[in-house]
């Protein structure tokens, strides 16, 4: 039973006070949480090193801890306390005690509440005289840390209290909550039904009892045994049986401090002749002992706790942290926390960052899509990589598949061009940067194959004319566009010379393709013709489609001069234009001393020769 393994003592303590008589023979049973474990075990992993469910000792949590309460005799100075007598035949017979806090073997103090208790020689803690209803005492235990309280158990010197409640705290006693009332008259004093039952839809509830209230009858001498009231936590709790599975009874039994208010005497207190005399100094409360049953609450990831930095705190397995093992460790976020159970020990697991991260967060979401296997997110990815596992590169960078994914050097950047690249992405395997039309290289740094270079940062490659030899188009299906190229169509004669309305020589000095045509850039050293256009000797400009120069109808080539006879034409480029019926041949002498002859022997009509 689940019960039986969590709290082994809530059976054990039951069977104790409930049966008096078997108390010896409990030393057996003692004996089997207080075996030695074998040396260099650790109770949290099993012998091949799987993380299984782990609890602290069962201790008196009370035991040697401070205990306070708001009333002690003696520390306003001496004064008499005395009982009836334990012989009831004998009518208004007394036993009486001085109490004196400056007197060491007068002392009452609140801390032998909390020593070693010796039935043979009992030391009892006393409070002040006519302390009855409607004033009352409290008594606090602090206990520091979190614990998960099996019973709360109370020895009395004096007779029992009519009425007295136990309260917990689980915020080191900024709040208190009700764990268990005693009274003869629960509706009256505490405003519940006596005898109340408890069910799954208020197991968090405190509830009143009339069993245990004290009456005459029961009175001892404060030098005796005691009578005693034992609070069981998980009593009558019908979850108790699953515990694991009950977060309602896993709060309800944590606490870090535990207080008893006694609200009224024993009812029967001062029945006698001489009470309006002597009875107010039997009107006190008194116990002998505070003990409190339990394990530090360690969620099942600890099997001990240990001071650390002045606080007691679980010594944390199985990944997880804090004081109580309520959380996972930093970097250890890929499955949510959760309380160890005698199924799974939920050890937290560490997120996978491929060794490029040292924080990760945990995402529900995911955590649900993986089929709760993985739900660990790597926050800030470092050596350029990303992703949920940083298990691929940031954008910029590629794979280097000679290295590991886990290497620091495991991504490259891409190092793509500026201005023949497409954008700094590139293919994750290869490194291959996207290139714009007509760019080539893995990083786009170079022109492709029957591209060329030009200044424009849009197209920094542009298509080169394809010119065969002879000035006839490679391609079959520019040969009819091409009209008629001949190199005899290309001879200078007078009645040409005639025709065109302008005549230089000049060299071509660059070109660039933009669009549909081709601007060449010329100086211009001799003017034989005139034209319209007025043109002059220095730079201008010649502009020609790129139809025409796929012909080589002209044919004109960067650094090399030209005889260059056309007519006028109307350009918003500015410059002139040059097509198939423009004559461009080769400079030479030879050709300056043709058109001297031509311009010397022909006067062409309508036209100033120079």
């Amino acid at each position: 039973m689940q019960l039986l393994t969590w709290f082994p003592s809530v059976i054990l303590f039951v069977a104790i006070f409930r049966q008096p008589e078997r108390v010896a023979s409990s030393s057996t049973f003692l004996d089997i949480f207080s075996l030695p474990l074998p040396d260099n075990s650790d109770p949290c992993y099993d012998s091949d090193g799987k993380p299984k469910r782990c609890i602290a000792d069962f201790v008196n949590v009370a035991f040697s801890r401070q205990m306070t309460a708001t009333s002690t005799c003696g520390e306003f100075g001496p004064s008499k306390h005395c009982q009836p007598s334990a012989n009831q035949g004998i009518a208004g017979t007394k036993t009486c005690f001085l109490c004196d806090n400056s007197h060491p073997k007068r002392r009452h103090p609140a801390s032998y509440l909390t020593d070693l208790n010796n039935p043979n020689n009992l030391t009892c803690w006393v409070s002040e005289n006519n302390v009855q209803y409607p004033k009352n005492v409290s008594l606090t235990l602090n206990i520091g840390k979190k614990f998960e309280i099996t019973y709360v158990s109370l020895q009395f010197c004096s007779p029992r209290p009519d009425s007295m409640a136990v309260f917990k705290s689980v915020d080191h006693g900024k709040t208190w909550i009700p764990f268990q009332f005693y009274s003869s008259q629960c509706r009256k004093i505490y405003n519940k039904g006596p005898r109340g039952t408890v069910n799954k839809a208020n197991e968090q509830e405190a509830l009143c009892t009339d069993a245990y209230s004290g009456s005459i009858d029961n009175v001892q001498a404060a030098t005796g045994a005691g009578s005693r009231i034992a609070f069981v936590a998980l009593e009558g709790r019908p979850s108790a049986h699953d515990f694991d599975n009950s977060p309602v009874l896993q709060d309800w039994i944590t606490a870090t401090d535990i207080r008893v208010t006694f609200n009224r005497l024993t009812e029967n207190m001062g029945s006698h002749a001489d009470h309006e005399d002597s009875s107010k100094d039997s009107l006190y409360y008194s116990l002998s002992d505070f003990a409190v049953g339990g394990r530090c609450k360690c969620n099942g990831h600890a099997s001990k706790c240990m001071a650390h930095g002045g606080k007691t705190v679980c010594d944390c397995r199985h990944n997880t942290a804090g004081t109580d093992c309520e959380k996972c460790k930093p970097f250890h976020a890929d499955r949510p926390w959760a309380r160890a159970t005698e199924k799974d020990a939920h050890e937290c697991i560490a997120c996978n960052c491929n060794q490029h991260a040292h924080r990760c967060r945990f995402n529900k979401e995911m955590y649900l899509l993986s089929g709760r296997r993985s739900g660990g997110i790597c926050v800030k990815c470092r050596h350029h990589t990303s992703g949920r596992h940083c298990h691929y590169c940031s954008e910029g960078y590629y794979r280097d598949l000679s290295k590991p994914m886990t290497h620091q050097m495991a991504c490259m950047s891409c190092d793509c061009h500026p201005i023949g690249a497409m954008g700094q992405s590139c293919n994750q395997t290869t490194g291959q940067c996207q290139c714009k039309e007509g760019v080539t290289g893995l990083n786009c740094n170079r022109c492709a194959k029957g591209y060329q270079q030009s200044r424009s940062p849009i197209t920094p490659c542009t298509k080169i004319p394809d010119f065969p030899e002879g000035g006839r188009s490679s391609k079959p299906s520019d040969k009819k566009g091409c009209g008629n190229c001949s190199r005899k169509s290309r001879k200078i004669t007078p009645v040409k010379y005639c025709k065109r309305d302008y005549a230089i020589h000049a060299q071509v000095t660059s070109r660039e393709i933009i669009g549909e045509w081709a601007k060449f850039s010329v100086q211009v050293f001799s003017v034989f013709k005139k034209s319209k256009d007025r043109l002059r000797r220095g730079e201008d400009t010649v502009w020609v489609s790129t139809k025409d120069l796929n012909c080589r109808c002209p044919r004109l080539r960067v650094k090399q001069s030209y005889l260059v006879v056309g007519k006028d034409s109307s350009s918003s480029r500015g410059g002139i234009i040059l097509d198939q019926t423009s004559l461009v041949v080769p400079w030479s002498e030879q050709q300056a001393l043709r058109i001297k002859q031509i311009t010397k022997s022909h006067k062409c009509k309508g036209r100033e020769n120079i």
